[in-house]
């Protein structure tokens, strides 16, 4: 039976779950609240760069992504940005919408899915 790793576990979350090869992640969220889609979404996709090089991978090998925004008018904005970080014919299966976000200051959430 292969292991279940859980990185920074709490309560209510794990940052990345690895099994079988495959990494889950949180919603990433930007670490700084003050600034714009574009600046949460650059400030998202390096907290994921990180997280997916501490477990030995990187963003070539993204399965899935999910995107949620706090308004969709900003799918502009975001897809400028995360179409430049994605690898040349590297993009993952994805979902993008507009939510109701938990803090009124995120503009924009990530969550993936990723192999090793």
């Amino acid at each position: 039976m292969s292991k279940i790793i859980r990185t920074e576990p709490n309560a209510i979350l794990s940052k990345v779950v690895e099994y079988h090869g495959f990494l889950f992640t949180q919603g990433f969220v930007a670490r700084d609240l003050k600034g714009d889609v574009s600046a949460q979404t650059r400030d998202i996709l390096e907290q994921i760069d990180e997280a997916l090089e501490l477990h030995g991978t990187d963003k070539t090998r993204l399965l899935q992504a999910q995107i949620w925004l706090k308004d969709i008018a900003d799918r502009d904005a975001l897809n400028v940005l995360w179409s430049a970080w994605l690898p040349k014919d590297g993009a993952p299966a994805r979902a993008c919408v507009q939510a109701t976000m938990a803090s009124p200051d995120v503009l924009v959430e990530i969550m993936l899915i990723c192999t090793k």
